[in-house]
């Protein structure tokens, strides 16, 4: 029998600081050694995901630009709690040595990666998960609960949260986990749910005193964001009082916020083979990263998840 085809899509930046975070450090010399934890970590995380999921296509999608100018232009206090005094993406100093090497290690096993200029991994996610739809099964990874906004029953597109349980115990996340924990109906609706709420971990304020059961309360009763806004201009005497005045008085940033929450459906995406690699793609370099950073086990561990000898 066929394997039905299944697209896995993974939040690279979310599962190596994980890794980073989670995976201790054993070198004996810090100071002649480099560190590895990262990459070890991020490569037993791939061979656990691709041997549990079984997916047929797989990407490793990528930060090209992890704060984009639009979502800044919209709200300037998008992630400005992450940058560092150079401007960049602050990172701990000894996992900003590793990302290079785990692009290195994705290319000699021959596992795609991608990312786009302008963009975040996000939006590269939620583009091939909406290219995706109706020809194959998605599964999303990541620790990130922006992508919720992806889950679609209908098209078989679930997100495999890894904030709690990690990849060996994570969240599915459907439509029933979303009704279940934010009594939200849908992905889409999900969006909606988090511009009103808002998220202090990537620096957007959300409308002022609209909690999480209140915004569901909304959604549940207008159907978006767009009917509760029509609502508002209306006079719709369901919303009143201090409510009313709160969304009133949020106005500018809903007229914005819905452009940095809702990730980038038109990145554009080479043509390119996502299937899973049937042979390595560069031996010897394979050969030589594992010899430098000692990372055999891992290799292996991967290779035995995708089948190849």
């Amino acid at each position: 029998m066929t394997q039905p085809t299944r697209l896995m899509l993974v939040d690279s930046a979310s599962l190596y600081f994980r890794a980073f975070y989670g995976v201790p450090d054993s070198r004996e010399d810090p100071t002649t050694e480099p560190p590895t934890n990262a990459i070890r970590g991020f490569l037993d995380m791939l061979a656990t995901l691709i041997d549990r999921h079984r997916p047929t296509h797989f990407v490793a999608c990528w930060d090209d630009d992890w704060r984009p100018a639009f979502r800044v232009e919209a709200i300037p206090s998008y992630k400005t709690h992450r940058v560092a005094a150079d401007g960049e993406e602050e990172v701990p100093d000894d996992l900003s040595p590793q990302v290079p090497v785990i692009v290195d290690c994705l290319a000699a096993l021959g596992l795609p990666r991608l990312g786009a200029a302008g963009f975040e991994a996000d939006d590269v996610i939620g583009t091939l998960a909406y290219a995706a739809r109706g020809h194959m099964a998605v599964d999303v990874v990541t620790g990130d609960r922006d992508l919720f906004q992806l889950v679609d029953d209908a098209s078989a597109c679930r997100v495999i949260y890894t904030a709690r349980g990690g990849v060996r115990d994570p969240d599915l996340v459907d439509e029933e986990f979303l009704r279940t924990r934010y009594a939200v109906a849908s992905g889409d609706a999900y969006a909606d749910f988090a511009v009103l709420r808002g998220d202090s971990s990537d620096g957007l304020p959300g409308v002022a005193g609209i909690g999480e059961k209140t915004a569901a309360t909304l959604l549940s009763t207008f159907g978006d964001l767009a009917g509760i806004r029509a609502a508002i201009d209306s006079g719709d005497p369901r919303i009143k009082g201090a409510q009313r005045a709160r969304l009133e008085a949020g106005a500018a940033y809903l007229d914005v916020a819905p452009r940095v929450v809702r990730l980038a459906r038109d990145v554009p995406i080479p043509e390119l083979d996502f299937r899973l690699p049937g042979r390595v793609a560069d031996p010897a370099a394979l050969s030589r990263l594992a010899v430098d950073y000692g990372l055999t086990n891992p290799f292996n561990r991967v290779l035995s998840a995708v089948g190849v000898d």
